[in-house]
């Protein structure tokens, strides 16, 4: 019996020996338990077909005819699953796109970063380098990221009707420039009575063809 209980207290130790060794190597890198970031855009069971791109792996031809129909073998990257038409599962497939690089696609297939620093109101209109992102589901050649050059088109949240209708009413008063942030105007439009009146039917011409604008180089909204 006392042989019995010994073995069975090695039989223990080892068991937590071996345990701890497990719990240690998984936590030193040995076997990784992470889930790769890209899984949290791929739906689980969808079609593979409609994956976002970054949940697959593509074999991609650069020397395919700008503009023209091309298809494409992809592969699901690991942790991703998806099925065919018939729902089985699928690992291999391929894609139906248009031959064109991600910078060639229209503005509508990506977004790009916005930039408070130019004016929008300038002659000429001034430009900002922005930075594009496909949107997920567009596929492309090349890299999905891109550096764009593009318009100044922010806003600082000023309407243009309600600038408008100031102008109308109170435009005497300079509360037309006081809304859109020129106080220096304002006080002039104030002092003066609205320049005797031509000034404020100047400034109703002006704002209503969006020639004058907020003072911070914005948009309209």
């Amino acid at each position: 019996m006392a042989a019995a209980a010994g073995l069975l207290r090695g039989l223990r130790r080892l068991c937590r020996v071996l345990l701890f060794l497990s719990q240690f190597y998984i936590l030193s890198g040995g076997e990784s338990t992470e889930i790769p970031p890209y899984v949290m855009k791929c739906p689980s069971n969808g079609l593979c077909s409609r994956l976002p791109a970054d949940c697959i792996d593509c074999t991609t031809n650069f020397s395919c005819v700008y503009g023209k129909p091309v298809t494409f073998d992809c592969t699901v990257k690991p942790s991703v699953t998806c099925v065919d038409q018939d729902f089985k599962s699928q690992k291999n497939f391929i894609i139906n796109m248009t031959c064109r690089f991600c910078w060639q696609l229209p503005e509508t297939d990506y977004e790009c970063s916005s930039s408070t620093s130019c004016m929008t109101v300038s002659c000429p209109r001034q430009r900002h380098i922005a930075n594009c992102t496909v949107r997920d589901h567009i596929h492309c050649l090349g890299n999905r990221t891109f550096p764009k050059m593009l318009y100044c088109n922010w806003t600082g949240g000023y309407k243009w009707s309600t600038a408008l209708a100031l102008s109308i009413t109170l435009g005497g008063f300079g509360a037309d420039r006081f809304y859109l942030g020129q106080w220096r105007e304002g006080l002039g439009k104030l002092f003066s009575f609205g320049g005797l009146g031509i000034w404020t039917l100047i400034d109703v011409l002006l704002i209503g063809v969006g020639y004058v604008g907020p003072a911070d180089g914005s948009l309209y909204i």
